[in-house]
């Protein structure tokens, strides 16, 4: 075994209290203590430094299997961390080593080494791994380039465009060379989205009473691409005001995701057939086999400061709840993460990118 076992005995976790009904409260959520785990052949153990909060864990709240299997009351709640080995008992990773996987709301986890991504401190902060480096940066490549496909000119509407996948999606389409308009849920986040990422504009849709109305001033020849991040009466607009041959990336339904019955509203598939159009729902898993393509160019455009970025910060395991409940509230500007532990093996970090720590 690579590495001597110095660390707590005890390990924080975050499980599920109980199955939330409409938005989810603090209370749905436990902190509870359990042995840190020791790693068997292949697995390494994992100290959380970062986690993530992310709007499909919602729907695994349910307790319902859909494309990945619900959350049961007790269990941990799932999330993305980047952390660093502690222990390892595979010589294909050392003590000190930065790693990104899906492994939960808790202090310490053990994992195969086949099942983690080794992260790189000198090419970029280690957080990026959450975001623009990882699950929402990879979400918003494909989403826009394999399912929208977009070409120089033709505008791009986003949803949802303050936030982690939207807010990368729209400078996608600035490099690509559209013109992109983000709908986002305050004036300081129609501020962040063109004054620092570039979008051609924005509206703020908690100040608009007419979403359609809107749309056309702001899309005076339509609407090519629609990247779809909230569903909704959003949604609805916007698919009123799609071109022929357009393209539209169901990417979430945010607005939907802590409804009891579900809304029923417009019907606009006809809108698919009259422009003969194609909207398409997409997982980022997916694209799996093409990750690595991708990570490159994001990569690059990141180096380039092509693509800017802002982190929305909570400190503290115990407030992994009330964070991710904020950012299903969309109080949020960014990627939300929960700083869980400092690293204990300085290196030296990357300073590439355009980071704003707030919260």
């Amino acid at each position: 075994m690579l590495g001597l076992r110095n660390m707590p005995e005890t390990n924080r976790q975050i499980v599920l209290a109980a199955v939330p009904a409409g938005m989810p409260k603090e209370s749905d959520f436990r902190l509870v203590e359990s042995s840190v785990p020791h790693p068997g052949a292949g697995e390494v153990v994992i100290r959380t430094i970062y986690l993530s909060v992310d709007p499909y864990m919602r729907g695994r709240m349910t307790g319902q299997t859909t494309y990945a299997r619900g959350v049961q009351v007790g269990e941990v709640m799932p999330g993305g961390v980047v952390g660093e080995v502690v222990e390892s008992n595979d010589p294909r990773m050392a003590k000190g080593d930065i790693v990104s996987a899906i492994l939960g709301w808790q202090d310490y986890a053990v994992a195969p080494v086949k099942s983690l991504r080794k992260v790189d401190p000198n090419q970029a902060p280690i957080t990026t791994a959450l975001y623009v480096l990882g699950m929402p940066g990879l979400t918003a490549y494909f989403g826009l380039l394999e399912i929208c496909r977009p070409q120089p000119g033709e505008t791009v509407v986003i949803s949802g465009a303050a936030g982690a996948v939207g807010s990368i999606v729209g400078q996608i389409a600035h490099i690509k060379r559209c013109r992109t308009v983000g709908i986002a849920g305050s004036n300081e986040k129609v501020r962040f989205i063109c004054r620092e990422l570039g979008f051609d504009t924005g509206f703020n849709y908690k100040e608009t009473d007419n979403y359609e109305a809107k749309l056309k001033e702001l899309c005076p020849n339509g609407i090519d691409i629609y990247f779809d991040n909230v569903g909704g009466p959003i949604t609805d607009a916007a698919m009123r005001l799609i071109n022929t041959r357009a393209r539209v990336a169901v990417c979430g339904q945010i607005s939907q995701y802590n409804a009891e019955k579900p809304d029923v509203g417009p019907r606009w598939f006809g809108q698919l057939i009259v422009r003969q159009a194609k909207a398409e729902g997409f997982l980022v898993f997916q694209f799996a086999d093409h990750y690595d393509e991708a990570l490159r160019q994001l990569s690059t455009w990141l180096r380039e400061k092509r693509l800017k970025y802002r982190e929305d910060v909570v400190d503290g395991l115990e407030n992994a709840p009330r964070a991710f409940i904020g950012m299903m509230a969309g109080d949020n500007i960014g990627k939300r993460l929960v700083k869980v532990a400092e690293r204990s093996y300085s290196g030296q970090p990357g300073t590439v990118g355009e980071e704003v720590r707030v919260g």
